[in-house]
């Protein structure tokens, strides 16, 4: 079996880790951050993580992610709910009149969720009593070890501390901010072709806790379009919710949303959230987080590897906007492929490489474009509605809002579109069920002339000029 070296321990570098050690080889996860996880019940107050610009974000684990922990880590998943992340079913604890009867098959929407310092020192407890699974903390890599030749190959990593540390395969889960192709053209090899923008949007969001670890009750989809607005609303654990608001990273006009009492006055006017506002604030000010990459990396160009021995996982090969909270699904499906791969894994360097772009190719490229439609459909439809410009939308996107307004008129277009958000399918895959089709076209075709469910463009700017 081979010495693999995980760069990064977040989400998706503890989970590869684990999936690898299982199947018995020797994984050491080298993290920049020093501080360790601790107690689950404490980590939201005393865990501080400043690689992760997203860790007190808000956080929603989907029914993929705990679909493929119980599968895959079925000991870790049963850490999770016992050290207190909430389950919970998008469908079933749905008002009645949005989903109908409960289903047989409803289960396939539980998921397992928490807020992201809860579930990431859950999962990193578990990662350091695996087998097989070494996590060194305060320990950041500063580049690759390499050998010679037009592809370099990759035997290794050098650490800030001038220490190197050899191995058979090197897997890079440094997230959003990796700095993986500056290492590879330290080393003499390509970057990779990459997609780079911004993606539009930025998010202001806070943490609720109630006194007798209650939740409130959900009205709707936990994500929801008002105008030039969006609305996250997310269950979490120990009686703990979050609440977001999305908008243009270009409407100058709402950036008023990061203070408290202008937040408050927005939320509040949401109709279908505004009871989320009734619990005690975990912050006193909005946690904002902007500036966000949609980013994508082809490590193979011109049909040739830029380097071997390394690969990139989750989102140090594409990530996009946190909104849908995709993230770490798309990872832990990513890292069950690397641990598949590597069972029938080719010897040449080279040949592995290019199994890794064809099966990341397979595997999660098609739900990262998914996503990236569906933010640029939003963010187009957002911009049109701030600057009072008449709005057509593509194809693809008037289905998806087609979707998104029959999901209020009838039970299976509402689990229809909360398969497409939980990434349970494809929106392909979904609208290739000619009834669910007809379903959507016949009853969601008129979202135009749907009533809005929140304020006007005109009221919002009101509420946020007080």
């Amino acid at each position: 079996m081979a010495r693999i070296i995980v760069t990064g321990g977040g989400m998706g570098g503890l989970t590869a880790a684990m999936l690898l050690a299982g199947d018995g080889h020797d994984v050491t996860v080298l993290e920049r951050d020093a501080a360790p996880p601790g107690d689950p019940e404490t980590a939201w107050e005393d865990w501080e993580r400043r690689g992760v610009n997203q860790f007190r974000l808000l956080h929603f684990f989907l029914p993929l992610f705990r679909q493929i922990m119980e599968a895959e880590l079925p000991a870790v998943s049963k850490q999770i709910e016992a050290a207190g992340a909430l389950r919970l079913n998008s469908v079933v604890d749905a008002p009645e009149f949005l989903r109908g009867p409960v289903r047989v098959d409803d289960s396939r929407y539980d998921g397992l969720t928490a807020r992201r310092p809860v579930m990431e020192a859950i999962v990193a407890r578990c990662a350091a009593e695996t087998v097989g699974v070494t996590v060194r903390r305060g320990i950041g890599v500063a580049g690759l070890v390499a050998g010679g030749g037009a592809v370099p190959h990759v035997t290794g990593v050098r650490t800030e501390h001038g220490e190197e540390l050899s191995a058979d395969l090197v897997v890079d889960a440094t997230g959003r901010r990796s700095p993986l192709p500056s290492w590879l053209e330290a080393i003499g090899g390509r970057r990779p072709a990459e997609e780079v923008d911004d993606s539009g949007f930025v998010y202001y969001g806070r943490h609720f806790t109630s006194a007798d670890g209650s939740l409130p009750a959900v009205m709707g989809p936990l994500l929801q379009s008002y105008g030039s607005i969006s609305c996250l609303s997310l269950p979490c654990d120990h009686g703990t919710w979050g609440l977001g608001i999305i908008a243009s990273s270009g409407d100058a006009a709402l950036r008023g949303l990061r203070h408290a009492d202008v937040w408050d006055r927005v939320a509040r006017a949401l109709p279908l959230t505004t009871h989320w506002l009734d619990g005690s604030p975990l912050e006193s000010e909005p946690t904002v987080m902007a500036k966000i990459e949609d980013r994508h990396r082809s490590f193979c160009v011109d049909g040739e590897p830029v380097a071997t021995g390394v690969l990139a996982l989750g989102d140090s090969w594409a990530c996009t906007n946190p909104s849908v909270g995709r993230g770490a699904s798309i990872a832990l499906r990513h890292a069950v492929a690397l641990r598949d791969l590597l069972r029938t894994a080719p010897s040449d360097p080279r040949a592995l490489a290019l199994a890794w772009h064809d099966t990341t190719a397979a595997v999660v490229e098609p739900m990262f474009r998914a996503t990236l439609d569906f933010d640029r459909g939003r963010l187009a439809e957002i911009d049109a509605e701030v600057t009072g410009r008449e709005y057509t939308p593509d194809p693809g996107w008037e289905l998806t809002r087609a979707l998104m307004s029959s999901a209020f008129k009838d039970p299976d277009c509402f689990r229809a579109f909360l398969t497409i958000v939980s990434v349970l399918a494809l929106p392909e895959e979904v609208f290739a069920d000619t009834e669910v089709f007809r379903k959507v076209i016949e009853l969601g075709s008129g979202w135009r002339d749907d009533p809005p469910l929140g304020p006007s463009r005109a009221e919002l700017l009101t509420l946020v000029e007080g």
